[in-house]
């Protein structure tokens, strides 16, 4: 098999399967058409929560469908991190060492260089703040001669005071050893630490992988699905599926999914999804005029999914409400 077809490791913890790697995350979306919810917070913009990244988590339904396919495995992620040895975690230490002493050579030649582009900046401010004050002297020495010259008032006294001199600010040299110790210890660095954990020499998964629900469920890591109520869930996410639907989760619209024609980067939703465990089980009218209305409102129509446990089949009856003449 080649590394192309690998299947893509969904990292199990708490019975939550997420997804690490950028490049799996783009594959669960573009060939498997399933979109999870990414939930990490962005370095850049940590003090919000509209624009995320990874870890991605996948809907059980979503997880056990990838496995049931042949796409993913299920790895008992905490179960991977092997205690490390010695010459391991020393060579970690060295990696990061390299990685600060890198950013702070860089960071000391950024220094050096706004350092020296400041006093390039100053000497320039103040060869042109002498050439103001000399432009300032010789105005006011030419004005002083024209009212001498009117009131009578000899050359000789009036250009008797001497030019006074400019007073220089002196500027310390940031290139001293104090300045320059003083700065090295205020350089900041970065302590990079990788998304996915198996980069790390001491994670190893190898036998907390598992390739079935069956295998995973023995070894306690997952049991989804379980329950009439959750086969019925998978049933249907995964009948949807195979009609080319995207599907996305419908809490805010009274349903288990919304079904999308696409992608929902491009298209609206154009159902809203509730399961029934059995294609007979019995609807309070309010419920149907709920779900018919609520679904009319956000120009949807609402999806009964009724799922046969014993078929293995799902019914549908799409509920929408028109207006009376």
């Amino acid at each position: 098999m080649s590394s192309d077809t690998l299947p893509i490791p969904l990292r199990v913890s708490n019975k939550t399967a997420y997804v690490w790697d950028v490049d799996d995350i783009a594959t669960i979306r573009s060939q498997h058409r399933l979109c999870g919810v990414l939930t990490g917070t962005l370095p850049h913009l940590s003090q919000q929560n509209v624009f995320l990244g990874v870890p991605l988590i996948l809907f059980p339904e979503e997880a056990a469908l990838l496995v049931d396919i042949g796409a993913a495995v299920l790895v008992d992620d905490p179960a991977a991190y092997k205690q490390p040895t010695v010459p391991q975690l020393e060579r970690w230490s060295a990696e990061q060492q390299e990685s600060v002493n890198t950013q702070a050579t860089y960071n000391e030649t950024k220094v050096a260089k706004e350092n020296q582009s400041g006093r390039a900046i100053s000497e320039e401010a103040l060869r042109k703040r002498k050439e103001r004050e000399e432009r300032k002297r010789t105005q006011a020495a030419a004005k002083a001669a024209a009212e001498a010259l009117e009131g009578g008032t000899s050359a000789d006294a009036l250009f008797a005071p001497t030019e006074p001199q400019l007073q220089t600010p002196s500027v310390s040299d940031p290139t001293s050893s104090s300045a320059e110790g003083s700065k090295k210890s205020n350089l900041p660095y970065t302590i990079v630490i990788p998304a996915s954990s198996s980069s790390l020499e001491w994670y190893d998964a190898s036998d907390c992988t598992y390739a079935t629900i069956e295998s995973a469920r023995k070894a306690g890591i997952w049991d989804y699905p379980a329950t009439l109520s959750e086969r019925a869930r998978c049933g249907v996410f995964k009948d949807l599926w195979k009609q080319g639907y995207f599907m996305g989760g419908g809490i805010k619209f009274g349903g288990e999914y919304l079904v999308y024609p696409g992608d929902p980067l491009r298209y609206h939703s154009h159902f809203a999804a509730s399961v029934l465990e059995s294609p007979l089980a019995s609807l309070h009218p309010m419920e149907i005029v709920a779900h018919g209305r609520l679904g009319t409102a956000t120009k949807k129509a609402h999806l009964l999914c009724g799922w046969d446990d014993d078929k293995q089949e799902v019914s549908y009856l799409s509920v929408e409400w028109a207006g009376f003449g």
